[in-house]
């Protein structure tokens, strides 16, 4: 672990910090902190940062609620910027959206960027939309009992793929499978992060075991 003594901040006494979502990835503001703000983060568990404009101290959600509480801090190679990881409980950007980063600049007309979380709100909108002709719109049109029955049958696909040995055919029939699971949720209300924790809170669980089996 570094000291903080080791962190170069610039000639204002600033280090710039990227603050991450521990769940979606996504970057959600760029600030500052000084040596001051970065202590109280540490001990408090929560982001502080050096307001340039203000030019004084300020914790993340004090005045709105929606406090980042800090999973890890890192430096980059030449320990002068830090990327925070969190996990919020709130919008992150003042004007309440999720991330302070909503204007495209430019995209690669080749190129396209995938995520869980970019699925999810596509088949949120197709709910939503119902433009015609879209598989996912026959399959919400259709409701619960139609797109369980999808789930169980690529369940079937997937276990006849993986009997086979077939790798390729089984990550095909997996992403079947992920992709029906993700309308399910949808319909359902459930979020990706909902399952993110509910996997993150099992796999504390499943470390904590290893740890009782290791000292017995």
């Amino acid at each position: 672990m570094l000291n903080i003594d080791q962190l170069k901040f610039d000639s204002d006494g600033l280090i710039p910090a990227v603050v991450v979502d521990s769940i979606t990835k996504k970057v959600l503001t760029v600030a500052y902190m000084n040596r001051e703000s970065l202590e109280i983060s540490m001990q408090k568990g929560l982001t502080c940062f050096w307001s340039r404009s203000r030019q004084e101290l300020w914790l993340k959600g004090e005045t709105s609620g929606n406090y980042q509480h800090i999973v890890s801090i890192t430096a980059d190679c030449d320990n002068d910027a830090l990327v925070v990881v969190v996990e919020k409980d709130g919008p992150a950007c003042h004007t309440g959206t999720d991330s302070c980063f909503t204007h495209p600049v430019w995209q690669s007309e080749e190129l396209h960027e995938f995520s869980l979380e970019g699925l999810y709100d596509l088949l949120v909108g197709r709910k939503t939309d119902k433009p015609e002709g879209s598989y996912t719109t026959y399959l919400f049109e259709k409701g619960i009992d139609k797109i369980l029955k999808k789930v169980g049958e690529e369940c079937t696909e997937v276990i006849i793929a993986g009997k086979a040995d077939d790798k390729a055919e089984t990550v095909y029939e997996l992403a079947d499978l992920a992709y029906h699971a993700m309308v399910l949720m949808v319909q359902m209300g459930i979020t990706v992060e909902d399952v993110h924790r509910e996997l993150a809170s099992r796999h504390i669980i499943d470390h904590k075991v290893k740890q009782e089996k290791m000292t017995k």
